[in-house]
């Protein structure tokens, strides 16, 4: 009976455990004994108990959570990061283009009065972010990259290019400085028409050592020595000068 009752109560353990299969306790003594030896191994196998792995496995799957979380976190920036370089590359390469299309205009209108005739274009390279090629084709002469143009025809082409983004965004004024220079008097002719057009909308204020140039100012002013080493600023209004003339006639 004693016998029997701790059969009973090794039987509800192994049932507890739910891992060992139970074994048949009415086998013989070498298949017990067999049994015991397998079940030994296994146990050994298994290494000694680690009575603080639940409290470690909770704080792991804690910190699991946390990192996980963390990661759909970046996950979720990141997509969210792609999608507004996606937009603003497509609202970058639109407002580039309409600016783009609108300078062509500009300059499809401004290099014929310059040169008297001909075409200038502005081309991409590959794509928008490739780069632009300027092309110009003066009157008499093969389309071609400004690159082989003249001094003077180069200096002709980039003031068409330069008025023609000018007059997307004029500002109140605009400086130059000695753009003329490089130009015979037919190109500086040329050069004076341009600006007198534009001044209606723009105050130009411009450095010159060209008569021409000069003679389309509304005022000049410059720079005399009158005694050695003793520099001093005159300013002529030209429209008053012109008004006294007669005057003194």
């Amino acid at each position: 009976q004693g016998l029997q009752a701790e059969i009973d109560h090794l039987a509800q353990q192994f049932r507890q455990l739910n891992r060992v299969p139970l074994p048949d306790l009415h086998e013989d003594g070498g298949a017990r004994e067999q049994h015991l030896i397998t079940v030994t191994t296994q146990l050994a196998r298994l290494g000694e108990l680690n009575l603080a792995a639940p409290a470690a496995l909770t704080g792991i799957a804690a910190r699991h959570a946390e990192l996980t979380h963390q990661i759909e976190d970046l996950q979720q920036t990141v997509q969210q990061l792609e999608q507004a370089m996606q937009q603003i590359d497509r609202e970058t390469r639109r407002l580039f283009m309409a600016t783009f299309d609108r300078i062509n205009l500009e300059l499809h209108s401004l290099f014929p009065k310059i040169f008297g005739g001909g075409e200038a274009y502005l081309t991409l390279e590959a794509d928008w972010q490739s780069g632009v090629r300027l092309m110009a084709q003066p009157p008499g002469k093969k389309n071609s990259n400004i690159s082989v143009l003249s001094g003077g025809e180069k200096a002709l082409a980039a003031l068409a290019l330069v008025f023609a983004i000018f007059k997307l965004n004029p500002a109140p004024f605009c400086v130059l400085d000695e753009v003329d220079a490089p130009l015979d008097d037919a190109n500086v002719a040329r050069f004076c028409h341009l600006v007198q057009g534009l001044s209606t909308q723009v105050q130009f204020i411009f450095i010159s050592h060209n008569k021409l140039a000069m003679s389309m100012a509304s005022q000049l002013l410059g720079v005399t020595m009158p005694e050695a080493g003793i520099s001093r600023l005159v300013a002529v209004n030209l429209e008053q000068a012109a008004a006294f003339a007669p005057l003194q006639e």
